[in-house]
């Protein structure tokens, strides 16, 4: 499943990392809709908003369907035959989606075919492990290359920073029986998950690899929703670290939250030559502001980054982060 994530970079850097290519090849940077509504977090959970994008055709039925569009958006699909006056009466959750029921419940079936396709942007996502003394969380986020600079240089065209997450859902949009603004809410649809990490859950979103999978999924014009639905897979391409149990209460938005840690004393990382930086950062990051500055890039991207090939599996790179020669705590998987 997929129950809180970080998005953590600035409006303008969110745009950034979401350039494409249309389909006239030209790169393009989408365009932000209701920019003033987004607030990156280290910490987002059902009911927040989150930054997704969309077919610009969904705004302006006039616009090439290739076009996208950045909008905020509320977590947890409100459908648009929903006829109380509140969402808060929605009597189930609808923040998560499985994929193979997805075309037969209601509260999704009536979007997803009329091609309110959208890819929810993040950092990464938490995941909890069930534990015998409680839960352990864990971040997983696609892996980062050596390109990937420790902080963004302003006036670059090229996004040389973090990589976005790129999650496949659905989106819907809701008006008050009484009249007012329209409300556009997105779930999140889950699938099995990977080997690397069916030990955390055996659940994970759907997570979109490479611009063409994003293309299609986006371009509802071009691309049927039979078509669409077969990138709707489990990835093996992501990493992960455990982290601290403060990111278990939504309400701490800190550096802290994504913080590699220790697994087996349960504290963070000693300082080393591969994360003195890393820690300085959310040393810094910590005073006087519960969020980072706007425009700086998370410097742990340069801690949770590898370079293929060779590709490492996830075990690999958690090993990395908690400095260890031997297995973590966590079961031990066989890649």
């Amino acid at each position: 499943m997929c129950g809180r994530t970080a998005c953590s970079l600035a409006a303008d850097s969110l745009r950034r990392a979401c350039a494409y290519r249309d389909r006239r090849g030209q790169q393009r940077k989408p365009e932000w809709v209701r920019e003033e509504r987004y607030q990156p977090s280290f910490n987002k959970g059902p009911q927040s908003s989150g930054p997704v994008l969309l077919s610009r055709r969904h705004l302006h039925q006039d616009a090439d369907s290739s076009e996208r569009v950045l909008m905020d958006m509320r977590w947890g699909l409100v459908p648009s035959w929903f006829k109380q006056d509140s969402p808060s009466k929605l009597q189930f959750n609808t923040s998560n989606c499985r994929s193979d029921t997805m075309l037969s419940k209601s509260s999704y079936k009536g979007a997803l075919l009329k091609g309110k396709r959208c890819v929810v942007l993040a950092d990464g996502f938490y995941e909890w492990q069930q534990q015998s003394g409680g839960k352990q969380p864990y971040f997983i986020y696609f892996p980062q290359t050596k390109d990937t600079m420790d902080k963004e240089t302003e006036g670059e065209e090229e996004w040389k920073g973090w990589r976005l997450l790129t999650m496949a859902g659905i989106f819907d949009c809701w008006e008050p029986p009484a009249g007012g603004e329209m409300l556009y809410t997105y779930t999140i649809i889950t699938v099995d998950a990977s080997k690397d990490v069916s030990f955390i859950h055996h659940r994970m979103p759907a997570i979109l690899d490479g611009d063409e999978a994003i293309r299609k999924w986006l371009d509802f014009a071009e691309v049927p929703t039979q078509e669409a639905i077969k990138l709707i897979q489990p990835t093996e391409n992501i990493v992960f670290h455990p982290v601290s149990t403060f990111v278990n209460n939504i309400r701490n938005n800190t550096p802290e939250c994504v913080a590699p840690i220790e697994l087996a004393a349960k504290k963070e990382v000693k300082a080393t030559p591969s994360n003195k930086v890393m820690l300085g950062w959310l040393n810094s990051s910590q005073e006087g502001c519960p969020q980072k500055k706007e425009n700086d890039l998370p410097k742990w991207t340069s801690q949770f980054i590898h370079s293929p090939p060779p590709k490492k599996t996830s075990a690999d790179v958690l090993q990395q982060w908690l400095g260890k020669k031997g297995q973590p705590a966590a079961k031990k998987h066989k890649a």
